[in-house]
């Protein structure tokens, strides 16, 4: 089988290219991939080369290895050992993050022949022992794909915890009905973490949404209303904190009492104080934003902690329990975490948005592996559809749709797209 793929040889050294896959052992699995929505931790990765702690030693010109861990598609051949567990023309996603006998190597970082940026794979042995190749039932493959993110945002969720005066007991997850504040949370990461505090099995009574962008703000409220959060039982508030007074502002919300839950979404340090500042008694920070710098920190309050139970907990990644349950969400339409997504592209597209991803401004970036296709925003969809029929198709598509992806969108694409050159 010929695949193409994007296989990293270096630092920043990426390579779209088309080889031939060797033939599947008894124990592996020979994947389509579809879908691969792209993550700065593959940036991360690029740069990084062989420092990084899930790529090998021995990167380089005998072992390349492909490149993209938020990937969905469906199974072709199925090696003997796991005949009776999976079959042909199943839909798949993979947690990535497997820890098979303490190894770091991971699908995306560290495999030859496994990663999302390709048209074809071989899933080894290790993923199916560790029970992470998981089955999708949705219609959409880019659903498949956004589980792997939405998996560490309800990780996230679990990892908060609460205690009683007297009693050492810790009790996991966010507080059911207390007040929960997401800031800098009008992202696309955040943006599921809305969804997930409103339309989740553990709702706050209170859902504060910060940014200091007023666009960003408006997109994010007009596509997780207030109105829909008021129907079942959650207030949701959306606030700039440019203003110097944004924490009383914040404080007067909860009538002075503070927020039980406060996710911090961007590695800044003047977000991380606000959210220490903010926090009621046996309140809980998450930190789940990821600093580049290995020297960051910020002031936190240790009065607070010895005398209120303030405390802090990060998050990196959800398990593979939290995809199953964010792929549970999305198959019942409990969550929708396509706002997420504001670019569209081809394999062709993927190395040059991987490599500049932190300079692409917006959300998610979709790559479909299969076609040949510029890396472009949905909201600049119009504009290409007046010399692209392409473009002017999906873009109507996406406009009756709130101006979001959705599965019309993405039939429509793969039904028409320029198929990627083998």
């Amino acid at each position: 089988m010929k695949t193409t793929a994007l296989r990293m040889y270096g630092k920043e050294d990426l390579r779209l290219e088309s080889f031939e896959l060797p033939e599947i052992k008894d124990d592996e699995i020979l994947a389509h991939v579809i879908s691969d929505s792209l993550c700065m931790s593959s940036f991360k990765a690029a740069e990084m080369g062989a420092d990084h702690k899930r790529v090998p030693d021995d990167l380089g010109e005998g072992n390349p290895i492909i490149l993209g861990h938020e990937f969905c598609g469906e199974l072709v051949k199925i090696g003997s050992k796991w005949a009776n567990d999976f079959k042909p023309g199943d839909k798949f996603s993979i947690q990535p993050a497997i820890n098979y006998k303490g190894s770091l190597a991971a699908p995306g970082y560290s495999y030859k022949y496994c990663g999302g940026g390709a048209t074809y794979v071989i899933i080894p042995n290790e993923v199916m022992e560790m029970g992470a190749l998981l089955p999708y039932k949705g219609d959409a493959y880019f659903y498949g794909s956004l589980s792997e993110p939405m998996s560490c945002i309800v990780g996230a969720f679990h990892a908060n915890y609460h205690t009683k005066a007297g009693s050492y007991v810790h009790q996991m997850g966010i507080r059911a009905g207390g007040n929960l504040a997401i800031l800098a949370g009008a992202g696309p990461m955040g943006l599921g973490a809305i969804d997930l505090a409103v339309h989740g099995d553990i709702r706050p009574a209170l859902v504060v949404v910060t940014d200091i962008d007023d666009a960003r703000l408006e997109r994010a409220a007009s596509i997780l209303t207030p109105e829909d959060a008021a129907k079942g039982g959650v207030k949701l508030v959306y606030m700039n904190t440019k203003d110097p007074d944004s924490i009383d502002k914040l404080m007067a919300l909860t009538d002075g009492k503070g927020y039980d839950d406060v996710f911090v979404y961007a590695p800044v340090r003047p977000v991380v104080e606000t959210g220490d500042k903010i926090l009621a008694k046996d309140g809980c920070l998450n930190f789940f934003a990821g600093p580049t710098d290995p020297n960051f920190s910020a002031m936190f309050n240790f009065f607070n902690v010895h005398y209120a139970a303030t405390h802090v907990v990060g998050t990196s990644g959800g398990n593979t329990q939290d995809m199953i349950e964010s792929i549970q969400l999305m198959e019942k339409g409990r969550i929708d975490p396509c706002a997420m997504i504001t670019h569209i592209g081809g394999l062709d597209a993927a190395r040059e948005t991987t490599l500049n991803l932190p300079k692409i401004p917006g959300g998610k970036k979709l790559i479909y592996t299969n076609i040949s296709l510029p890396l472009t925003a949905i909201a600049d969809f119009e504009k290409a559809g007046e010399t692209d029929p392409l473009f002017k198709k999906l873009a109507e598509i996406t406009k009756r749709n709130n101006s979001l992806w959705c599965l019309e969108a993405e039939q429509y694409l793969l039904a028409n797209a320029k198929p990627i050159e083998v």
